[in-house]
């Protein structure tokens, strides 16, 4: 019988570590070592070993650790993972560039995923918007990104990185935000020329995915040799 994956997640109370230790925690293939957010209210919850941000060096043995916490956590949870030679999968944004170096340079040593969105569709989206921008040279493309009212931040980061994908294919992307009701997140990327236009669109509507989506690469991570990898790297 397979041995359940060992997952520490570091940013347990926020939004993203609260789904990931329901998730995890309903996953029989996986045991939730440890939960790791600023301050803690009891040393066990629900059956599962609290550690405040300041414990991290004293956190039990992990196969994986998954980083939804702030930037000023970062740091500490990557140097645990070098420490002990532990993957990472973080989807922590507003990290410095020094962080993304820091992040780099780990993956010498170790399996690392950074990503702003771990919905496993939109990892497909990022593929087929840099295949289309090889191939669609000289075509407008445009970056149309939908969410609720609460979302400040514009463009999003997935928008931003769905950029990326499509500068790498060497197209120059244009975006557009719209912020409204309870839109969980719609992105649009848009390919036009004279009497044509491709659109690739992806839709979430409901947040379990990003979660579904941190468990499913962090498998596949734990299984890699050192190296950074992207979510569609992780999709086989």
């Amino acid at each position: 019988m397979t041995e359940s994956l060992r997952v520490l997640i570091h940013g347990a109370n926020g939004r993203m570590g609260q789904a990931l230790l329901r998730l995890a925690g309903e996953d029989a293939a996986c045991e939730i070592v440890g939960a790791v957010s600023r301050h803690v209210d009891a040393r066990m919850a629900a059956g599962i070993p609290r550690f405040a941000a300041s414990e991290l060096q004293g956190v039990p043995d992990f196969d994986v650790a998954i980083d939804f916490s702030q930037p000023e956590g970062f740091d500490a949870i990557l140097d645990l993972c070098v420490a002990r030679g532990k993957p990472l999968v973080s989807g922590t944004t507003g990290l410095s560039a020094h962080q993304f170096e820091a992040l780099d340079a780990a993956s010498v040593r170790i399996a690392t995923m950074w990503a702003s969105n771990f919905s496993l569709g939109v990892a497909v989206l990022h593929d087929l918007v840099e295949r289309a921008s090889r191939v669609l040279s000289g075509w407008d493309c445009d970056i149309i990104e939908i969410h609720h009212t609460r979302k400040l931040d514009a463009p999003s980061g997935t928008a931003l990185t769905l950029g990326h994908s499509a500068g790498q294919g060497g197209a120059t992307p244009h975006y557009a935000s719209i912020r409204a009701g309870d839109i969980v997140g719609e992105h649009l990327v848009q390919f036009t020329s004279t009497g044509e236009r491709i659109e690739l669109i992806h839709r979430a509507t409901n947040r379990d995915i990003f979660a579904a989506g941190a468990l499913h690469v962090a498998r596949a991570l734990q299984a890699r040799s050192a190296g950074r990898y992207r979510p569609i790297d992780l999709l086989d």
